[in-house]
C-alpha cells in the first residue's frame, strides 16, 4: 500500500482501517492465499475510497477558495459539509452511474427534467426514477446520521 499511495502514515492508516474491519466481521480462510488474496482486494478498495475522499476534498476546497472571505464558513462547517459531500459521493458509488448522473445534474447544476433526459438519452420519467432512487438514499444517510447523533 505504501507504494500506491506513496507515504507510510497512508499506508498505515489503510491498514489499519482493514485489520479494524476484519475485527469487526471476523472471516476464515481457507488458507494463506485466499486471505492474501481477501487483503490485497479490500486494501484496493480503501485505496480507491481514500483518492475518491481526497478528490471531494480538492473540489470542495477549490469552491471554497473561489468564496469570498466573509462568505467563508467557519472551520467546523467545513467540516461537516465535506463530510456530507463524502457521504454522498459513498452513497451515488452504490447506484447506477446514470442515477448518479442524473441526480448531479438534477440537484447539484440544478438542471430540469428535460434537460436532464437530452443529457443522458433517457426519457423525463425515468430521469424522475433516478433522481428519486438517489433522494431517497440521501434521506436514509440522513436519518442514519440523526439517530447516531
Amino acid at each position: 500500500m505504501r507504494r500506491r499511495l506513496g507515504n507510510a502514515a497512508d499506508a498505515a492508516d489503510l491498514a489499519h482501517d482493514a485489520f479494524l474491519r476484519l475485527l469487526v466481521t471476523p472471516r476464515r480462510f481457507d488458507g494463506p492465499p485466499e486471505a492474501r488474496l481477501y487483503l490485497r482486494t479490500m486494501a484496493n478498495g480503501l485505496c480507491v475510497d481514500l483518492w475518491r475522499r481526497r478528490q471531494v476534498e480538492a473540489a470542495w476546497l477549490e469552491a471554497l477558495a473561489a468564496q469570498p472571505e466573509s462568505f467563508a464558513p467557519s472551520s467546523e462547517q467545513q467540516a461537516i459539509v465535506l463530510q456530507t459531500l463524502q457521504d454522498i459521493d459513498a452513497m451515488l458509488q452504490g447506484i447506477s452511474p446514470k442515477a448518479a448522473r442524473a441526480f448531479v445534474l438534477a440537484v447539484g447544476c440544478e438542471m430540469t427534467d428535460k434537460e436532464v433526459a437530452a443529457e443522458l438519452g433517457v426519457s423525463t420519467r425515468m430521469v424522475r426514477k433516478y433522481v428519486a432512487q438517489a433522494m431517497l438514499l440521501c434521506m436514509q444517510m440522513e436519518a442514519h446520521h440523526n439517530v447516531r447523533g
